[in-house]
């Protein structure tokens, strides 16, 4: 979990000092990089745990989630966007994150049947 976590909130972060300093990849990476961030989170946590598709689903919600609160919480720190976003930009992180998990534990049951475990 930590590491998805981790690696989720180090790719957030990244975003949004990125469109600190370039507000044209802000006003259209923001919304959809933010998405996309949180459903690798829960991707590579559902992957990497393997253990059902509630587990993985409910780590990717965690993951996402996480990744996600802190991602918003920096963009509003520096002011790009409004608090309002925090809730629900949050609730949108974690249902992402969930079907990352799903789609992370779908990858692990194909790599199991093709043998490409590690």
């Amino acid at each position: 979990m930590q590491r998805a976590a981790v690696i989720g909130i180090a790719m957030q972060i990244t975003m949004v000092v990125i469109g600190n300093y370039i507000p044209w990849f802000r006003a259209h990476f923001y919304a959809f990089g933010c998405m996309m961030i949180a459903g690798l989170a829960g991707l590579f946590y559902a992957r990497d745990f393997a253990q059902g598709y509630a587990r993985g689903a409910l780590g990717g919600a965690i993951a996402g989630g996480t990744s996600g609160i802190i991602g918003i919480s920096v963009a509003n720190i520096l002011g790009h966007v409004a608090l309002i976003v925090l809730p629900f930009g949050t609730a949108l992180t974690i249902v992402v994150g969930a079907i990352g998990g799903l789609f992370g534990q779908m990858a692990a049951n194909i790599r199991k049947l093709t043998n490409r475990d590690r």
